[in-house]
């Protein structure tokens, strides 16, 4: 093991993990990156394209390379970075995307065929023949494409999904961002800081600087301290903010037991919705490398890298490293690992007359040319002045300077702008409203500039908020000159990479400008640049250089790409927020649901809602046996139905009405206080949108009923009306669909059950008549409403309660309807008897049917304007011809298929003879066949036609007859006895 003195690990704690099947050790604070490194491995994987051997290049959320996978059967996770893994005993690694062993990797072949494999490659080739592309070309292509794996099997853990609100977010647990929390939380404000690490201090953890000339980790202790004393301020380690939307509110991920085995019994990550008044964005900065040939063998890292592993992690990638450099950075990492006992080979510095800042050789106005070593680094080559030489080391640092971390502050597409003394982008001025760049991101790199300016981007956000606040003592810190040099990459003949993780190399960004794919855009799709995983956070800023090079413009002229959502990437799981299998999504439960379930109801969802679809007897072994015993129960005797699911809408006020003739296709207005009104509401552009009933139980108070699958749709178009449309009006609505349960009572029988259930109401046909309504009690003197209306087309009655009694209500009707043998009745049932009477339902009022294609087109009213009316006047809609009709096969045995198109029997079969399509369709016990609803051209005059409905699905067909869509008592006697 290449361990090194020091750093932050707890040596105390020895942990055990396996890498492709190897048992190695580590220790508590390892990544699993610093312990694979402390125990020599450096070949981690296999790049994308071409599947060149890839080590370990950064130590943080930017790593390109070192991809594997975690855990092993339901809880595999693919495309981890081993540099942000915790190490954990246990913990099962394995590298991917490789065929056969990493270190023989039979599909390196096409490192050789990368001749074939330029930039834009998939645009040109697999164009012919064009028989190979399904038999040849795609099955080779989805073989070999992809990283990891998936294991296939359901995900066994549990997440969460969670909401906060803050004054100030912090995003960030550096010298910034902790110095930005400690100044708002003194002040009394509501802050949360979240940093993606496990500890908090960013890059001071990384480093050797000092803080009142003590080390920066005791600083970090004390603002720890501090921090748990104070109520106001939640710290979230191990929190990802990866996104910035509107109105102040952040996406973050919390890996809250990522760094275990297994979460046990509790969540595995949290999705965290923040909302913040405002927010200090403190995400540091990421290094950049330089390109040069060969450079991306494993080895070869970022030099701030070297030095996090050195200083954190103790731990080197090999006793003898050199060090490739624009800048002084580069010099620091050379001291800091000379300090830590490992030989440094060499500083090669491109720049000229720079001196050694430590004991090592320095190649001034040097560059690294090239680099040995098949599967991981030997020797690099160091060429000046036209002379070249080789330097044996098992390890290169390459310090190319720093980008702040602007993805954030463009994610509202604003763009970063270009400061020509950091040679960086830096935050643009169009970010999002309220946050505040600070630190590293907002180009301030140096130690004490980004103390300061955490504290300043604290002050200035919580003044906004009309806080007091208190200008901290900051310890004294220094800043480190850069000293950098504008050299992006070292030309020659040979490969250079850009892009690590796809293969992106200088040659493919010459060939995109050579071939005219110079827009950023453009670049980034023809060469697949920054659209690995890493989103080029290490390479998108040297593209743009070495495009702008080839283009003769500046890097800010060149532009840049848009930054989006996520920042790092985030599992589908946690998106989820374990809405999975029966919390897939949100479920209702009707009042009288327990008491069905006892009876034995078998449920089906109903939009949001579970409703009883049937209810199986003793003896009856098929679905449908227990859906006729429903349907002829009705017809004969009397069945009850929780239709508590339909909308119901309260509206008051003394323009209510008025507002209600405005939203309805017909009057409402002229209805009479004790009556109902059927109702259809009609969209802007004139089609058919709802129907229902409306109730008026005093002047000013009426009572709306919608279809269940609209309820939500009409209520919000409602309030748009009276918010937006009508604000004059004197009107107040309310949602009551989950205030009151509604039991419909159908069958002959109807009257005489409820006439046992009403208190004192006369229930006599004269006095309380088809359509009429009211509020009274029930079961001495609990308030009920009582609506007679019908949606079978039987005596009928829908009886509403406050909804905590509605499942009391269902027993005792039950109770007292046992002689009238009375039967409870589900959706399939309802469905049933609606289509007998010839009933439009959802499967009608599809969104493209008209209101004179459902029959109703008298009901639109010519005296008055309303919503659609106009628009359902226009030609296009006027002068559809198809209406509904009833289909009855030619026997009895006939079958009649829902969606199938009708046809004139013996005519061509195609879009341009279609003349119509099959709504609904059903078994009728009534009938004593399958019945159907449909739409027919012209099919209200064409009753005793034989038509043809083709169903090409499943190569059916069947001659049907027209009829009446009436299929059961079309005069409508039997709801008006």
């Amino acid at each position: 093991m290449t361990r090194l003195s020091g750093g932050l690990i707890d040596r105390d704690r020895k942990l055990s993990f396996t890498f492709d099947g190897r048992v190695y050790y580590g220790h508590a604070g390892d990544t699993l990156a610093s312990a694979l490194l402390a125990n020599d491995v450096r070949l981690v994987g296999r790049s994308f394209k071409y599947h060149r051997p890839r080590g370990i290049f950064t130590a943080g959320s930017e790593e390109p390379n070192a991809l594997v996978e975690l855990r092993a059967g339901a809880r595999q996770e693919p495309n981890t970075r081993a540099t942000v893994a915790e190490l954990f005993d246990g913990l099962e690694a394995r590298s991917q995307n490789h065929m056969g062993p990493l270190n023989r990797d039979l599909l390196a072949v096409n490192d050789f065929l990368s001749p074939f494999f330029a930039a834009g490659f998939y645009y040109k080739t697999f164009m012919w023949p064009k028989a190979f592309w399904e038999k040849l070309y795609e099955p080779a292509i989805r073989k070999a494409a992809g990283l990891g794996s998936l294991s296939m099997q359901a995900d066994p853990d549990q997440y969460d999904k969670g909401f906060l609100h803050c004054d100030l977010l912090v995003i960030g647990g550096g010298a910034a961002g902790l110095v930005a929390a400690l100044t708002a939380a003194r002040a009394g404000a509501q802050v949360i800081l979240a940093d993606e690490d496990f500890r908090l201090g960013g890059r001071l953890l990384a480093e050797t600087l000092q803080l009142d000339h003590a080390p920066a980790t005791d600083w970090i202790a004390e603002i720890e301290a501090e921090f748990a004393s104070l109520p106001n301020l939640r710290v979230m380690r191990r929190t990802t903010v990866f996104g910035v939307y509107d109105h102040g509110i952040y996406g973050a991920v919390e890996r809250v037991a990522d760094h275990l085995a297994t979460p046990g019994e509790g969540v595995r990550q949290t999705l965290w919705r923040i909302t913040a008044k405002r927010a200090v964005l403190a995400a540091g900065a990421t290094e950049r490398h330089i390109p040069f040939a060969n450079n991306d063998r494993p080895g070869i890292m970022l030099a701030g890298a070297l030095r996090a592993y050195a200083n954190r992690w103790a731990v080197s990638p090999a006793s003898r490293v050199a060090i490739f450099t624009n800048n002084d950075d580069g010099h620091r990492t050379a001291r800091d690992l000379i300090a830590k006992g490992v030989e440094v080979a060499g500083v090669i510095d491109s720049r000229k007359g720079v001196h050694p800042q430590g004991s090592y050789p320095l190649f001034d106005g040097a560059v690294v040319s090239d680099s040995r070593g098949r599967l991981g680094l030997t020797r690099v080559e160091v060429s000046r002045d036209g002379q070249s030489h080789w330097i044996d080391c098992g390890a290169l640092g390459v310090a190319g300077g720093w980008n702040p971390n602007v993805q954030l502050t463009a994610h509202h597409r604003g763009r970063p702008t270009w400061n020509p003394d950091l040679l960086a982008f830096v935050p643009g001025t169009d970010g999002p409203s309220g946050l505040i760049p600070a630190g590293a991101t907002a180009g301030k790199g140096g130690l004490s500039a980004a103390l300061a300016d955490g504290a300043a981007a604290a002050l200035r956000a919580l003044e906004d908020l009309g806080f007091a606040v208190a200008t901290p003592t900051l310890p004294q810190a220094e800043d480190a000159p850069l000293g950098q040099a504008e050299f992006w990459h070292v030309p020659g003949t040979k490969r250079a990479w850009v892009d690590m993780q796809n293969d992106v190399t200088v040659k493919d960004i010459k060939l995109a400008h050579q071939e005219n794919m110079r827009p950023v855009e453009h670049l980034k799709r023809w060469t697949t640049l920054g659209m690995a995983t890493d989103q080029g956070k290490t390479a998108n800023v040297t593209a743009l250089a070495v495009m702008a090079e080839l283009t003769g413009k500046s890097i800010p002229a060149t532009g840049t790409t848009i930054f989006r959502p996520p920042y790092t990437p985030v599992s589908l799981s946690v998106l989820g927020g374990g809405d999975t299998g029966a919390h897939f999504r949100p479920y209702r439960l009707t009042p009288t649901h327990h008491w069905a379930e006892a009876e034995g109801a078998t449920f089906v969802e109903v939009g949001q809602w579970m409703r009883a679809q049937y209810f199986p007897r003793p003896g009856e072994t098929h679905w449908r046996q227990s859906v006729d015993r429903e349907v002829l129960a009705v017809r004969t005797g009397v069945g009850l139905c929780d239709v508590t699911t339909l909308g119901k809408v309260d509206v008051q006020g003394a323009d209510a009405a008025t507002f209600l003739d405005r939203l309805y296709a017909n009057t409402i207005s002229t209805l009479k206080v004790g009556r109902v009104r059927y109702g259809l509401m009609l969209r802007e552009d004139g089609f058919a949108y709802d129907d229902g009933t409306v109730a008026r139980m005093a002047e000013d108070h009426l009572v709306v009923t919608t279809t269940t699958a609209n309820a939500g749709l009409v209520y919000r178009q409602m309030e748009f009306a009276r918010q937006c449309l009508w604000p004059d009006l004197d009107v107040q609505l309310i949602s009551t669909t989950d205030a009151w349960a509604q039991i419909a009572v159908a069958g002959p029988k109807a009257r005489t059950l409820l006439e046992r259930v009403v208190d004192g109401t006369d229930l006599s046909n004269e006095a309380f008549p088809f359509m009429a309504c009211a509020e009274l009690t029930i079961c001495n003197g609990l308030r009920a409403r009582l609506f007679r209306i019908s949606f079978s087309g039987e005596l009928a009655y829908e009886i509403a309660v406050p909804a905590r009694y509605g499942h009391a209500l269902m027993q005792r009707m039950m109770e007292l309807g046992e002689d009238l043998g009375v039967t409870p009745y589900g959706t399939e049932a309802l469905g049933v008897l609606r289509i007998e009477k010839g009933h439009a339902a959802g499967n009608e009022l599809n969104g493209q049917t008209t209101a004179a294609m459902i029959g109703l087109g008298r009901m639109v009213s010519q005296k008055k304007d309303a919503l659609g009316v106009v628009m359902s006047r226009r030609e296009g809609l006027a002068g559809d011809r198809r209406r509904l009709v009833g289909l009855a096969p030619e026997t009895k045995s006939g079958k009649v298929t829902a969606g199938a198109h009708l046809f004139t029997e013996g005519a061509e079969q195609t879009m341009e003879t279609d003349q119509g399509w099959i709504t609904s369709a059903c078994y009728s016990p009534h009938v004593g066949s399958m019945i159907g609803l449909g739409y027919l051209e012209d099919g209200d005059s064409r009753l005793g036609e034989i038509i043809i409905a083709a169903n090409p699905l499943e190569g059916e067909s069947q001659r049907l007859r027209v009829v009446s869509p009436h299929f059961v008592d079309p005069e409508g006697g039997r709801q008006r006895v």
